[in-house]
């Protein structure tokens, strides 16, 4: 690995998107100018989203939020518009084998679930 003065550069990989971050952006400005004298590549300058992840960057801070990946799942799960509730299910519900509600799409259910777990691990 290349050395970019006193500090290593962070490289961050997903498929074909690379993630760089340094202190000084001359450093960051160097290794994009060498990434590119080997490789065809497009710079999208400041990162602003990545893998449903908001990247807000300032002066001195950098936020990350999900707010717009939990307002999509909550739109395919057909909630978006629902009122927080202490108990998120009808009270005295009465089950039977023989309801006339149509079945869950079990495929959109387990992508709503694996959603989920992804907003938790992340």
């Amino acid at each position: 690995m290349r050395r970019w003065g006193e500090e290593e550069l962070i490289v961050g990989v997903y498929m074909d998107d690379l993630i760089i971050t340094r202190a000084r952006a001359e450093d960051i400005d160097g290794f994009k100018h060498e990434m590119a004298a080997h490789f065809k590549m497009s710079d999208l300058d400041a990162l602003s989203y990545s893998l449903n992840i908001e990247v807000r960057q300032g002066k001195q801070s950098i936020s990350l939020g999900q707010r717009a990946y939990v307002e999509k799942l909550l739109e395919r799960g057909g909630i978006a518009e629902c009122k927080p509730c202490a108990t998120p299910m009808e009270e005295r519900l009465k089950l039977s084998k023989h309801s006339t509600i149509a079945k869950v799409d079990a495929t959109c259910y387990r992508s709503i679930i694996g959603g989920l777990c992804y907003l938790t691990h992340t």
